[in-house]
């Protein structure tokens, strides 16, 4: 008994474990930033990959360890080469982190309140426009679509026949999916169309053909959206970034222009101001 609850405290501890260590190479553990790295910026969670997908990236993180590792042991870092490159390394990497906190230090300095304000000035930007979703009959002629509509008048159920007869009268890519056009705005769709299906109320048609370049329509609405704005809460972190963004390029250009003031500057091959005919 004794042995089976140790065996089993070894397995939750083990499974504990693995939730953050993918396993090691000589030792030296392969930790999330590992996988994260070789999957690169595709936004993918290595959970979410297939098997074969985890194991291809399982593999090709133990082949890079492996290569750093006889990097290192070639004796590479005693180079020259590797030297200088790491001075430039650090260096860069010193501006990015100083950059970053200098971005984080700005975005902690607005207030909820200068936030709203700035939405409130701006709602505009925020702005949803009018949406509608419709279905529509394309034909070539004048007459085809008025006989269509005729067909529709008659009949009692009117949006399944006027997705009967997109399907197999429509000569538009839509037609195979019952004249379906999804949500669009306005300025989505040419104006004859625009201006027609904004007429309409939910459920009806066009009672006429309605002309644009290519061709005659019949128009269904089957819903619509009202123009409105993002409330705040969906756009503070949007706003919070913009106006940090803004704040961060002032504060680089005045921290450079001071710089400059008592840095000494020798620039070689300087533009010639003379313009050569």
């Amino acid at each position: 008994m004794i042995k089976k609850i140790a065996l089993a405290s070894m397995m939750l501890l083990t499974v504990a474990q693995a939730k953050d260590n993918y396993g090691t190479v000589n030792g030296t553990p392969i930790t999330e930033e590992d996988v994260a790295s070789t999957i690169g910026q595709s936004g993918v969670s290595f959970k979410a990959l297939n098997p074969e997908m985890q194991q291809r990236v399982l593999d090709m993180v133990v082949d890079r360890k492996l290569l750093t590792e006889a990097a290192i042991k070639s004796g590479i870092e005693n180079t020259k080469e590797y030297k200088t490159q790491l001075e430039s390394m650090k260096k860069d990497l010193a501006l990015d982190l100083w950059m970053r906190k200098e971005m984080k230090t700005l975005e902690a300095s607005f207030t909820k309140e200068k936030l709203q304000e700035e939405y409130k000035k701006n709602k505009k930007l925020y702005s949803i426009p009018k949406q509608l979703k419709a279905r529509h009959i394309l034909v070539k002629t004048e007459a085809e679509a008025k006989d269509i509509i005729k067909e529709l008048d008659s009949a009692k159920d009117k949006k399944a026949k006027f997705i009967e007869l997109a399907k197999t009268k429509s000569t538009g890519p839509s037609g195979k999916d019952g004249g379906d056009l999804g949500w669009f705005d306005l300025k989505m769709m040419v104006p004859e169309f625009s201006a027609a299906a904004d007429k309409l109320k939910k459920g009806e048609y066009t009672k006429t053909p309605v002309k644009t370049q290519f061709g005659y329509h019949i128009i269904m609405l089957d819903d619509r959206k009202e123009a409105s704005t993002k409330p705040f809460e969906a756009v503070e972190a949007q706003i919070k970034n913009s106006l940090a963004t803004k704040a961060f390029a002032d504060t680089i250009k005045k921290k450079t222009d001071e710089l400059r003031k008592s840095a000494k500057i020798e620039l070689k091959n300087k533009p010639s101001s003379t313009i050569h005919q």
